[in-house]
């Protein structure tokens, strides 16, 4: 068959790489000039960015890909896993390290949380029953096929149903299950992995600790943009092609059918199209479709508002990843899915690659990717909310740190909603398509396939199982089985 993927994001690259391996023939369209969507870099007066997804789980999938294709090992992907997987900083001053190796962590956790240490393995360990309950259901199989309703793995689950607390919200369950609510707060923050509020978000998704905390958290070594490249490179030589600046302009039908792509340069004919864009726009903007009329209606994720700056010092106390909490996690969320604006007091993502890759960053100097939750764009005043953001954020990390942190940025770079809109071509800049903020939300995400349509193929974090790097290399896989083997 002859096969478009439109995109070149994680799930578009994985996508090509099994489809070519399975005797297709392959043409990535990619509408910005190099592979990757939105892992992304920059570079600027000698500091490097990653634009994009910063945490590194299950590296395993990627590795997969290279088994695939019979690479050898000193040909894959080089990383490492992370001695601490986040630094968290508290308004009261506290501080707490999430390290990986388990009797440093329960050491930390009795120092800083004592009264909830057993509450904490506990939950370490539920999660990762939860995740290897649901897991094979929710985020290795094509959900929305009823036969598949019929394996093992949905037929042991049923029995289990229970302990995937569909119930409660992230927030319930962690207020019951922890008394300090620093703690609760920590657990609360992996709404945000999926864009959206511990406080609506079904407790299921707790399961997302177990990735970090259990699996691991990873970095490669070349930095985060170097899993697109090392992936860009391995579908090369297997013969995939790839045609960049090169956006799609409409997927083609004859009847029930996908039959081709209109770009600039005119029809192309193909056998099948998997679309590596965010589902609402391709709803929007690339299928004639009543697809758009019902995706329109669903609540899309948050987005993010981030600050490159580079540092002209260096600062031991922060880590890789750095959490600075605010001190009404209720009233942020309540600002971003109700207010649809930011808090005056918002949580701080900072994450500084050159901790593990000195090169991103002058000699002496750090890369400081600095993030905070935001809004999908919805016609805000967003030149007068990154002004405000961005002297709230310094306030909050001059605070912390005892300096003027503003003296110290000698160059600076911003991406907003409409920057990630714009240059990615998320609809309204949200970054995981629709939020989980519900049951329905969380576990019917659009499926892979669209019902009507013969032979077009969705991947991605817009649509089933979900965003991040594992679940976009599952929505390739997903939709690799769904594809048979050239003949």
């Amino acid at each position: 068959m002859k096969i478009a993927v439109v995109g070149s994001g994680i799930g578009g690259l994985a996508s090509a790489i099994l489809l070519q391996r399975k005797g297709h023939q392959v043409t990535v369209y990619e509408k910005n000039s190099c592979p990757g969507g939105k892992m992304g870099q920059i570079n600027m007066d000698g500091y490097r960015f990653d634009t994009g997804p910063s945490l590194f789980t299950l590296p395993e999938l990627v590795d997969e890909l290279f088994e695939l294709c019979n690479e050898q090992e000193a040909e894959r992907l080089p990383y490492v896993r992370l001695s601490n997987n986040c630094r968290y900083f508290y308004p009261d001053g506290t501080e707490f390290n999430f390290y990986q190796d388990r009797e440093a962590l329960y050491s930390e956790i009795e120092r800083v949380f004592p009264h909830d240490a057993a509450a904490v393995r506990k939950r370490l360990l539920h999660a990762e029953e939860v995740y290897n309950l649901s897991a094979p259901v929710f985020l290795f199989s094509a959900f929305h096929k009823l036969s598949n309703y019929l394996t093992e793995p949905y037929r042991h689950m049923v029995f289990k149903l229970h302990k995937l607390d569909f119930f409660r919200t992230m927030h319930g369950a962690n207020a019951k299950d922890f008394t300090d609510p620093r703690l609760i707060q920590l657990f609360d923050r992996y709404a945000t992995y999926n864009g959206s509020s511990p406080f609506r978000a079904p407790a299921t998704l707790n399961m997302i600790a177990h990735l970090e905390n259990n699996k691991g958290a990873f970095f490669p070594v070349k930095g985060m943009y170097s899993i697109a490249n090392s992936l860009y490179d391995l579908a090369l030589k297997q013969g995939v092609k790839f045609e960049f600046n090169t956006r799609v302009e409409e997927i083609i039908r004859n009847g029930a059918a996908v039959s081709g792509i209109r770009t600039a340069s005119g029809i192309t004919s193909v056998d099948a199209v998997v679309s590596d864009v965010d589902v609402r726009s391709v709803a929007n903007h690339l299928l004639k479709h009543p697809l758009k009329r019902i995706i329109n209606k669903i609540e899309r994720s948050s987005s993010a508002l981030i600050f490159y700056w580079g540092i002209n010092r260096s600062f031991p106390r922060l880590d890789v990843h750095n959490i600075l909490f605010s001190s009404d996690y209720r009233e942020e969320f309540r600002h971003l899915f109700k207010e649809k604006s930011l808090s005056a007091d918002p949580t701080v993502y900072l994450f500084i690659s050159s901790k593990i890759v000195p090169d991103d960053a002058p000699a002496g100097c750090e890369n400081w990717f600095v993030m905070v939750n935001a809004p999908s764009d919805c016609g805000q005043a967003w030149d007068k909310l990154i002004a405000e953001a961005r002297e709230n954020i310094l306030h909050k990390i001059d605070k912390m740190l005892g300096v003027d942190i503003g003296s110290c940025i000698v160059t600076e770079r911003i991406a907003s909603p409409l920057t990630i809109a714009r240059d990615t071509f998320s609809a309204n800049g949200a970054l995981y398509g629709t939020s989980s903020n519900s049951l329905l939300a969380a576990f019917l995400r659009h499926p892979n396939t669209l019902p009507g349509i013969k032979n077009l193929y969705f991947v991605g974090g817009s649509v089933h199982p979900g965003g991040g790097i594992p679940l976009c290399i599952a929505s390739a896989k997903i939709v690799s089985n769904e594809i048979p083997d050239a003949l």
